[in-house]
């Protein structure tokens, strides 16, 4: 229930979304001869579309949380694990094309075959099912390993969970396959803004994993101003940045999460 009802609601609140739905419903106020809400509307759905594609908000936003964790320096002299949060592929395209065609976080898997080569003794677990509620294509599990097998990371290595969903079910099933004994480190590489929300559910999962993030969207000088990037790029921040917040405020409150905003604990090399 808690994945349907949490796609639903981010159906209308995805500020392109948010912004069309807002300009046909001025449309209709205005056929009605409401013309004062019809305004509001217009003016409103105006606002979210020149915060979101003109101005640098959308990076402010996701600044805070790519700058809470670091990768661990030194490194780790040895590793049980890699574990690699799917998210960074194509799923609609690779189903099609059978391929392993990365979208704008596929620097995860990048990441994750560099790391598996300078750890050749680690495992390497792939977590990710289909996280859609309408469109069809092949989760992260069935693409990243066709993608790292090509870049050198033996298939023997490779534990595949297929059946995650969204984070929490991430971790909750990457705990259970992974099965991690006293004293073993385990790497978890998802995108850096992502990487808050990601570590506090492995942790509830208890699962102490040393984050590694990738796929930055800042470059950690960012101030707010107009015209900085391009509209669609200015965009995409917004949107990333808005359901990122959303989803650790909605785990906070569901009790998924112990904090809105997970930090390094005095257990997790920083």
């Amino acid at each position: 229930m808690f994945f349907t009802l949490s796609k639903i609601f981010w159906f209308f609140v995805d500020p392109l979304n948010m912004i069309g739905i807002l300009l046909i419903l001025s449309a209709l106020l205005l056929v009605l001869n409401w013309r004062r809400l019809a305004l509001t509307a217009a003016v409103f759905g105006s606002a979210v579309f020149v915060l979101s594609a003109w101005t640098t908000l959308g990076a402010l936003m996701l600044l805070p949380l790519e700058e809470r964790f670091q990768r661990p320096d030194p490194m780790p002299r040895a590793i049980a694990g890699i574990i690699l949060l799917g998210g960074g592929f194509e799923g609609r395209i690779n189903m099609a094309r059978g391929g392993y065609e990365t979208g704008v976080a596929g620097d995860r898997a990048v990441e994750t075959a560099i790391l598996a080569r300078r750890y050749p003794d680690a495992r390497v677990l792939i977590s990710g099912g289909t996280g859609t509620l309408i469109l069809e294509g092949e989760g992260d599990a069935d693409s990243a390993p066709r993608m790292l097998e090509a870049l050198g990371v033996e298939p023997e290595r490779m534990i595949l969970e297929s059946r995650s969903r969204n984070t929490h079910e991430n971790a909750l099933f990457s705990r259970h396959l992974a099965d991690p004994q006293e004293g073993e480190t385990w790497l978890l590489v998802t995108s850096a803004f992502h990487m808050p929300r990601s570590i506090g559910l492995y942790r509830k999962a208890g699962f102490d994993v040393v984050p590694w993030p990738s796929d930055y969207r800042t470059a950690g000088n960012e101030t707010f101003g107009f015209m900085r990037a391009s509209q669609q790029d200015s965009m995409r921040a917004m949107s990333t940045a808005l359901r990122e917040w959303i989803g650790l405020l909605a785990y906070r409150l569901t009790g998924r999460l112990d904090t809105v905003l997970p930090g390094h604990s005095p257990q997790t090399p920083q």
